[in-house]
């Protein structure tokens, strides 16, 4: 029986309770515009793309899978908080639709994947980045507040997982609504491959010092956006060895069309870090890493950790792209244990 690693505890992964994605409705929505991605994603079944209409008058691209109604009617916890997904760089929506929204739709979550400005089908703004933290948490913020229900749970990977603890240590600190930062509270958040609070720079040094082969070879794919031609690079940098050749010339693909400018200036991305820190247990928070990251070592995700004051979880044999991995159902799977534990 196969097993993650829990902090010092272990997760087995054939638990009996753990949902299957079920067959759906076809997508009813379609793009009524012209498309950004030269390469556009074809939604699954039960999938449906709207666009969000931002205070500053762009489009935000959001791929919308309901939860399925014909859960357990004996279930005490059928009021499931809403999921809302936040890519990290090179990425868009669609990297949520491919294998985790129908998973935690068939376990009866409504499942809300957005791409930032300048990202996927969503506008782009003028200038030459996307935005910033302030700017980004921001646009989250305004569609929970006008879009969602329920308080939801926020997931957000790589560099969105930065943006998501933004948008954390404003919760509790919200101006008024009329100055445009009030932030939604949440239900919980979960940290995906997660940027560490510090930034990626304490990333960068570390692999400069101590792995400098790996160093230039990070440098070269991001920096450089060689892993945009290069299949071997492109693979490593994101994914496990054991991923076929063809579903990563796939990603690949989608990955070069998704950002047609960068989320951040990182230089001030840098200068404005680290993240305001929170109390303790202020916030339902899951930090969870993979132990084949090529991107954000195994210190950035205990760093993650020791500045939320909680013990992260290190998936075994999972790439950076954790939703995206040959393996993704072992990231969801332990995402899926967390929520039942706050559903009760």
């Amino acid at each position: 029986m196969a097993t993650l690693l829990l902090s010092s505890h272990t997760i087995s992964l054939s638990q009996p309770n753990f949902c299957l994605p079920r067959r759906a409705k076809k997508p009813r929505a379609v793009l009524n515009r012209t498309q950004k991605m030269q390469v556009p994603y074809e939604l699954k079944q039960g999938q449906t793309r709207l666009f969000h209409k931002l205070p500053s008058g762009l489009n935000m691209e959001v791929i919308v899978q309901k939860g399925v109604a014909d859960k357990d009617p004996y279930d005490r916890n059928s009021e499931n908080p809403p999921l809302v997904f936040v890519h990290g760089s090179y990425h868009a929506a669609w990297c949520w639709a491919e294998h985790w929204l129908p998973f935690f739709s068939a376990c009866g979550f409504d499942c809300y994947a957005l791409s930032l400005l300048g990202q996927g089908e969503s506008d782009a703004p003028s200038g030459s980045v996307a935005g910033t933290l302030q700017t980004h948490a921001s646009d989250v913020a305004d569609f929970i507040q006008k879009k969602v229900l329920l308080p939801p749970v926020l997931l957000g990977h790589s560099f969105g997982g930065l943006i998501i603890q933004y948008y954390i240590t404003n919760v509790k600190n919200n101006q008024a609504i009329e100055m445009g930062n009030f932030y939604p509270k949440l239900t919980g958040a979960a940290l995906v491959c997660s940027v560490p609070p510090s930034g990626n720079s304490g990333l960068v040094w570390r692999y400069l010092f101590s792995k400098p082969i790996a160093a230039f070879k990070v440098t070269r794919s991001l920096a450089a956006k060689a892993f945009q031609t290069s299949l071997p690079l492109c693979k490593e940098t994101f994914f496990s060895s054991t991923m076929d050749d063809q579903l990563v010339l796939r990603y690949q693909e989608l990955m070069r069309e998704s950002s047609r400018m960068p989320l951040f200036d990182l230089r001030k991305l840098n200068a404005s870090l680290p993240v305001t820190s929170i109390p303790k247990g202020s916030v339902e928070l899951l930090v969870l890493g993979a132990n084949d990251d090529f991107i954000v070592d195994a210190e950035g995700l205990r760093e993650t950790g020791r500045f939320y004051g909680v013990s992260p979880v290190n998936v075994e044999r999972v790439a950076h792209d954790m939703m995206l991995d040959c393996s993704w159902e072992k990231g969801a799977k332990v995402i899926l244990s967390w929520l039942t534990a706050l559903n009760k």
